[in-house]
């Protein structure tokens, strides 16, 4: 592959980058860029085809894979063509396979994050490395929130959503209720129960715990469909944590029941 060609698959990615899933509509998995050599290495190791490499001229490494097309530029470059604000040392270009089903990743779980308009990538990505090195099953990537295969996602999970089970979903709801979840709705209320509480008042059942964006939280629809609202107690005064710090602890809370 010549430069050219090369700087047309990088040119303008900010532009193609959303926040929220959007699958083609031939169902193909479309592009899925990893920022940074370890997530690039991930991606391979994860069995994903690499287009493409485009490489720093800071990167004194080696590089993960000699025998795919390389563009080289320098930091300013590489910002002007593909309008990211930065970027690591390189950006692979992969192969994204079709996004999973809600039906994919149930059946075999037991504890399960569901996250509601969590549009920030680097919450989503957070979360899916705490739910990953924390035990929880699998994710479901209910409407508004960012995508997990996303390139600041990616980058933040270091990886992780390459492994971790997750879908994305319209309907975290009815798939729960499919799959014969109980549904705890995670809220800063002062009349919410504490999860673990919650937890020990259900040890066989199948539970997955929904997160809301920072401010407004859940919807009025996923705190009524929830069988119970549930906070993490809070000290000093202090009404909350950021979604991706509570995730981390109610992480350790669902995977050690």
């Amino acid at each position: 592959m010549h430069d050219d060609a090369l700087r047309q698959k990088f040119a303008g990615l900010r532009g193609q980058e959303r926040r929220v899933r959007r699958p083609p509509p031939d169902g193909q998995g479309g592009l899925l860029l990893a920022e940074g050599a370890r997530v690039v290495q991930r991606c391979l190791h994860a069995g994903h085809h690499l287009q493409a490499l485009l490489v720093s001229t800071e990167y004194g490494g080696a590089l993960p894979s000699p025998d795919v097309p390389v563009l080289t530029l320098d930091p300013e470059e590489i910002q002007r063509l593909t309008g990211f604000g930065a970027m690591r040392e390189m950006l692979g270009a992969f192969d994204r396979p079709a996004d999973p089903a809600a039906a994919d990743v149930l059946p075999a779980a037991r504890r399960v994050l569901v996250l509601e308009g969590v549009m920030n990538p680097s919450n989503v990505g957070t979360i899916i490395r705490s739910a990953t090195a924390l035990g929880v099953d699998a994710t479901l990537i209910g409407p508004g929130s960012a995508d997990p295969f996303g390139r600041r996602a990616l980058r933040t999970s270091m990886g992780a959503a390459l492994v971790h089970p997750w879908a994305i979903t319209a309907d975290p709801v009815g798939d729960l209720h499919a799959h014969g979840f109980a549904l705890l709705a995670l809220t800063p209320a002062a009349d919410a129960q504490p999860l673990p509480d919650a937890l020990a008042e259900r040890p066989a059942a199948r539970v997955a715990l929904a997160l809301g964006t920072e401010g407004p939280g859940l919807s009025d629809r996923m705190l009524a469909a929830a069988d119970a609202r549930v906070t993490i107690p809070m000290a000093s005064g202090v009404d909350s944590l950021n979604v991706a710090a509570a995730a981390a602890v109610a992480c350790w809370l669902l995977a050690g029941d």
